[in-house]
C-alpha cells in the first residue's frame, strides 16, 4: 500500500497503491452506476410506457418483499403448530389480520400494478399467488380467489419469467435492490 499527498503537506488522503515501473498508481474503488437511457430511436411511447412500469415496480415492488417475509414468517409459525384444525384456525385469523392491514393499499392498486405483483410475489417467494392461497387456506379458497381473479382478468397463477416476458421488471427490480433508483 502506498501514499499519495494532495498539493500540499498538510492535505493529503491515504489510498491503496500500485507501483508499476516506478510509477506510483493510486487504486481507487468507486461504487458501479447503471445508466438508464433510451436511444434516439425509441418512440416517446415506448419511453413513456418503460416510465410507467418503472413507477408501478417501484410501488409494488415493497408489498412483495413483504409478502415473502410474511409468509416465511408464517410457514415458521405453522410448523410449530401440529394440528390441522388449529392451523386453519390460525390461517384465517392470520387472513383477518392482513386485510386489516393492507386491503385499502391493495384496492388502491391499477390493473397493470396488481398484474406485476402477482409476479413480483412469484419472484421473492418462489411460488404463485394460487400455490401460496392454496398452502396457507385450501384448495377451496385458492379456487374461489382464482375465480374472482379470472373476472378481473388477473391470474394468481402466473408465474415470473425474468429471462422472457419479464425481463424488463426484472431490470428494474435489480436497479432498485442495487439503490440505483
Amino acid at each position: 500500500i502506498g501514499i499519495v499527498k494532495g498539493q500540499t503537506q498538510t492535505e493529503g488522503y491515504i489510498l491503496p497503491a500500485i507501483i508499476v515501473d516506478g510509477d506510483t498508481i493510486p487504486c481507487i474503488t468507486t461504487r458501479t452506476h447503471i445508466v438508464i437511457g433510451f436511444r434516439s430511436k425509441v418512440s416517446s411511447r415506448k419511453q413513456k410506457q418503460y416510465t410507467k412500469l418503472v413507477r408501478n415496480v417501484i410501488k409494488v415492488y415493497p408489498y412483495a418483499k413483504l409478502a415473502a417475509e410474511k409468509m416465511k414468517e408464517y410457514d415458521e409459525m405453522l410448523a410449530l403448530i401440529p394440528n390441522k384444525n388449529d392451523r386453519q384456525v390460525a390461517m384465517k385469523s392470520v387472513e383477518k389480520q392482513l386485510y386489516a392491514e393492507f386491503q385499502k393499499d391493495i384496492e388502491r392498486l391499477t390493473f397493470s400494478q396488481g398484474i406485476i405483483l402477482i409476479k413480483l410475489i412469484d419472484r421473492e417467494t418462489g411460488k404463485t399467488s394460487y400455490k401460496i392461497i392454496h398452502e396457507f387456506r385450501g384448495k377451496m379458497r385458492a379456487f374461489f380467489y382464482q375465480t374472482i381473479a379470472k373476472m378481473f382478468k388477473y391470474d394468481l397463477k402466473t408465474e415470473y419469467d425474468p429471462y422472457g416476458k419479464d425481463k424488463e421488471i426484472e431490470k428494474i427490480v435489480r436497479l432498485i435492490e442495487d439503490n440505483q433508483i
